[in-house]
């Protein structure tokens, strides 16, 4: 393997446990690298598009995932290979920074690697086409940028909006209702969006789930929801103008920090060790009361007796609330946290126009909904469902509607769907590939011949005839100079995307490229695999 000789011709070694190691250089590295990325994408290809399919993942410990979104199954596929991790890394980072679009960034790479390997076996050199897919990428972004459109859209037409998530959510499981979905997103991104900073904080959307219901049933709740409720069955189900009291501390006495022990040898001394205790808890909830609060959320528990007090004085109270949910609260109502009764004021008071629970069906589960907010800033959006697989995919739907509407306010330009802009892009860099002397434009005409393959995929999942559909679109564009015509994957009767009403965000799409050329520029510039053998 690794051998070197000294002057007497004698062998030393060079490597480590070298007999323990398998190595693959050259052309062979950079075709096992290739053919690993290309089974990573090939797994992808049938899920991309309207029509795309799912995939089932069944994980160590018996969860099942139902999904088609790129980023979800790669994570949970539990890739072993180490140029696979790099495609699942370019589908996270993918989600990471746009949010859609992870499965068309894999199969986008696995396709360049594809040309790359027949450019690779004429006898290029790996640099040389890494270049030249540098090189078409800059020209592919450039053109996205000329055949873009702008998208204008305020507070109160949000209309454009709603039609780009609508895309989003039509290759998704949650078609059916992906108007009321669409709207719902949108909706939720302009109460927290910032729109004189072209900014918003997804963190101040909360995305709730409960099995039940049906899909349509999803709603859009301005406010705050959580999944508790009153903590005494008698307190009012019901609050109006609510002024809330956050505390993190617990209503119970406080415990000496030091080891102690209390000995009781009569009853009289019983007896004002209770009435201590007793008078402890009216003072919390006197404090309580004397500030002006009409709910308390705590985050910690409180014994019955706290709780039957509560229940005497009219305070009512929820506990165990989560540390993310309290935030979230006080976010919403403009209150304060407060860590400790002595800190009670009233300026510190969360203000809510409705506090109501609210249950479900024929179970006991109830839910707290804190609606009308003084700062409207954080939202939450309920899905129901008919089963926990329905409800976690929908989320994930959700989630990628409510990036796209992010993106959008950051930057409102649109590129069309179905296709269209790849096959636009692809005649355009082919049409460039001449200027360029030299082997690069090999890898340039490779690069368009890629970008062949996403509309060919949308084709092939929508049980139309690849090859021939996108000849006849790509002919149309030529022929017409209309690069909006992209693969018909809906069977509407119309290639004309604009018609249709499929839109990308323009970032989203130059980021795939982008992000593709990287990846696939990195694993061509490996030509040495050192790795552990086998036992």
């Amino acid at each position: 393997m690794a051998l070197a000789f000294d002057e007497y011709g004698r062998p030393f070694i060079i490597l480590r446990e070298q007999d323990q190691k398998s190595r693959l250089r050259g052309i062979d590295a950079q075709k096992s690298n290739i053919s690993a990325a290309k089974a990573v994408a090939r797994i992808l290809r049938t899920s991309l598009g309207p029509k795309g399919m799912d995939k089932m993942l069944q994980s160590p410990d018996g969860e099942i995932t139902i999904t088609n979104d790129g980023a979800t199954i790669l994570e949970q596929m539990d890739v072993d290979n180490q140029i696979g991790k790099l495609m699942v890394e370019l589908s996270r980072s993918q989600d990471y920074e746009i949010g859609d679009g992870t499965t068309g960034v894999v199969v986008m790479a696995g396709a360049l690697l594809e040309q790359a390997e027949r450019l690779l076996e004429r006898g290029i050199h790996p640099i040389r086409i890494a270049e030249g897919f540098e090189m078409a990428s800059k020209i592919a972004v450039e053109h996205l940028e000329r055949v873009s459109n702008k998208f204008d859209f305020s507070a109160s037409n949000i209309e454009p909006l709603v039609q780009t998530c609508m895309t989003t959510l039509s290759s998704k499981i949650v078609n059916r209702c992906k108007r009321d979905l669409a709207e719902i997103a949108v909706k939720a991104v302009m109460a927290v969006a910032d729109l004189d900073r072209k900014d918003v904080n997804l963190d101040l959307i909360k995305v709730e789930g409960k099995v039940g219901g049906k899909l349509e049933d999803t709603e859009l709740i301005y406010g705050i929801l959580i999944d508790k409720d009153m903590s005494h069955p008698q307190m009012p189900k019901q609050i109006v103008d609510a002024n809330i009291a956050i505390l993190t501390c617990p209503f119970e006495p406080p415990k000496p920090k030091t080891k102690h022990k209390v000995d009781i040898d009569t009853v009289e001394k019983f007896q004002t060790l209770r009435q201590q205790e007793q008078k402890y808890f009216d003072d919390m909830v006197q404090k309580c009361k004397d500030v002006g609060a009409t709910l308390v959320i705590c985050q910690w528990g409180f014994d019955d007796e706290a709780n039957h007090l509560l229940m005497h004085r009219n305070l009512p109270a929820v506990r165990w609330v989560g540390g993310v949910e309290l935030e979230l609260i006080a976010i919403a109502t403009g209150g304060r946290i407060v860590p400790r009764f002595q800190e009670l004021t009233p300026e510190k008071l969360g203000k809510a126009g409705s506090i109501r629970e609210k249950s479900f069906g024929t179970t006991k589960d109830r839910m707290l909904y804190i609606e009308h907010c003084a700062n409207s800033k954080a939202v939450t959006i309920f899905i129901r469902g008919g089963n926990k697989m329905m409800i976690e995919e929908t989320k994930r739907s959700i989630h990628d509607a409510l990036c796209v509407a992010r993106n959008l306010i950051r930057n409102n330009s649109i590129v069309y769907g179905g296709g269209s802009a790849e096959i636009s892009c692809s005649i355009a860099v082919e049409a460039a590939a001449d200027k360029y002397p030299g082997v690069e434009q090999y890898a340039i005409r490779a690069f368009a011949d890629a970008l062949d393959s996403v509309p060919m995929a949308l084709a092939e999942n929508s049980g139309l005839q690849p090859i021939e559909t996108l000849s006849a679109v790509k002919a149309q564009q030529i022929k017409e100079n209309y690069p909006w015509c992209g693969v018909d994957c809906n069977d509407v009767g119309t290639n004309d995307m604009r018609e249709q009403n499929v839109f990308e965000t323009l970032i989203g799409k130059q980021q795939q490229l982008l992000l593709a050329t990287q990846v696939v520029k990195m694993i061509l510039k490996i030509d040495d695999v050192i790795s552990p053998s086998e036992y």
